[in-house]
């Protein structure tokens, strides 16, 4: 698939998991919310702390940087709480025969 970059098998991300990959030099982290599949960059905008490192909190849908508690929505990206007020980029994500697929499309 040209322009995208593989994760992993989806039988490799169960619901309430996540994967980082990397698209080029961007770090990606993909996670499964009951089935619904997410991208964001894998970056706090607060201060480029890797956001795998935080919590995914399944039932908001968001994930919160461990340095000083900024939470992102994994549906849009958006800040939902300081310190961080810009949002993190979101990517497409897609399923094709078994495998989950991501990229950088900026």
């Amino acid at each position: 698939m040209q322009g995208w970059t593989r994760v992993c098998a989806l039988a490799d991300l169960l619901p309430g998991e996540s994967r980082v990959a990397w698209d080029g030099d961007t770090p990606i982290l993909v996670v499964n919310l009951d089935g619904a599949l997410y991208a964001v960059e894998d970056r706090c905008t607060h201060e480029d702390f890797e956001l795998s490192a935080g919590s995914v909190d399944a039932v908001e849908g968001s994930v919160e940087c461990v340095l000083h508690g900024a939470r992102f929505d994994l549906r849009s990206g958006h800040a939902l709480c300081g310190p961080a007020y810009v949002p993190v980029t979101s990517f497409p994500v897609q399923v094709v025969d078994g495998d989950v697929w991501t990229r950088d499309d900026r």
